[in-house]
């Protein structure tokens, strides 16, 4: 089964091809990506995996608190991206609505 993992309170030093290890031996890395700072080009300390495997409680209590650069990593099952945040706000009305 394909699953989305989210991974929190990655050092500065970890890199994909780090986050990847971490998880190789858990599953099929599918991807391994560490978000960075889209101006500073720095980590933002957060990433996500994408794998396959048979029993994601597994992985999680697997990965979960795990030691990587120092740092014990947090790791749950990424939550799904669509409508979560609610409707997005293209005009700048300073978050308010216009009021008739």
């Amino acid at each position: 089964m394909q699953v989305k993992f989210f991974v929190g309170n990655l050092a500065w030093s970890v890199d994909d091809q780090k986050l990847e290890d971490v998880f190789r031996a858990h599953g099929d890395v599918q991807s391994a990506r560490v978000i960075n700072d889209r101006d500073t080009g720095r980590s933002r300390g957060f990433g996500f995996v994408e794998m396959d495997v048979s029993d994601v409680a597994t992985v999680i209590r697997a990965t979960d608190g795990q030691e990587v650069d120092g740092r014990p990593i947090r790791v749950n099952e990424a939550e799904d991206k669509g409508g979560s945040r609610g409707p997005r706000r293209d005009r700048d009305d300073g978050g308010y609505g216009r009021r008739y």
